[in-house]
């Protein structure tokens, strides 16, 4: 086995040092402190979760039977591996600071034909969405039992109710989502075809119809917050933490 295959990229560990500095920033009692480490917490912990949901497909794709994810680089949670950067990283945390919407982004290509069978397939595609839940349920969980000052809950409920969003969105069985990606295996040739013209297009469609139709966006961050509060979440630390994170609006 090829350690280097499987070390935990010192990028990666740099992204959590970030979320860690913001934290420490966003309990200090001083408004401009206050809001760079609100900043930081969702800034590098949006990015981290990034690599977490990649990390998740590759890992699941790794004991389903497709050994080339290690030998790309795929389990060491370096963003510099993913086959778009870019649309990987940089526009999702772009959108993320002007909007709010965590857009999702194709990053590791996995080898369907390795794994083991089409639940294996399903399974792959479904890991991503739910490291976003897994982390946003340990964020909610982690501001509800230990006491914090309220820079840091909100950061932090905030970074949550991202995760949320992500889970939501990506949940949905439209081409280029992976909720559409946990589906695929079990449709029809015709169907997958279709899919495959629609996959680069569609998840922009998504995001113009939440942005530009008028009660689109009202209603799927409606649904979003009700999942948030499903899960524990505290809706007004979040929406301080949005807040603050978004200063300048």
């Amino acid at each position: 086995m090829n350690n280097t295959a499987m070390r935990v990229s010192p990028i990666f560990l740099a992204l959590l040092g970030t979320t860690v500095a913001g934290g420490f920033l966003a309990t200090l009692d001083n408004s401009v402190a206050r809001i760079a480490g609100v900043v930081l917490i969702v800034l590098g912990g949006w990015a981290s979760s990034l690599c977490l949901h990649e990390f998740g497909h590759a890992i699941t794709a790794f004991r389903g039977g497709d050994r080339e994810v290690r030998a790309k680089g795929y389990l060491t949670l370096d963003p510099r591996r993913y086959t778009d950067p870019v649309l990987s990283i940089v526009l999702p945390l772009l959108f993320v600071a002007i909007g709010g919407i965590p857009l999702p982004g194709g990053a590791v290509w996995i080898n369907h034909s390795a794994l083991r069978g089409r639940r294996i397939e399903s399974t792959v595609s479904l890991a991503g969405p739910l490291m976003n839940l897994l982390l946003g349920v340990g964020l909610t969980a982690a501001v509800a039992t230990f006491s914090m000052p309220i820079g840091l809950a909100a950061g932090l409920s905030y970074l949550a109710f991202l995760q949320v969003i992500g889970f939501v969105l990506n949940i949905l069985p439209i081409p280029g989502l992976d909720g559409y990606g946990a589906i695929e295996p079990w449709l029809s040739g015709p169907a997958r075809r279709f899919g495959e013209k629609a996959r680069p297009w569609a998840p922009l469609v998504i995001i113009a119809v939440i942005i530009g139709i008028p009660g689109a966006g009202v209603a799927f961050f409606s649904f979003a917050f009700w999942f948030f509060d499903l899960v524990g979440g505290d809706r007004l630390h979040a929406l301080i933490g949005d807040s603050l994170f978004r200063f300048w609006q």
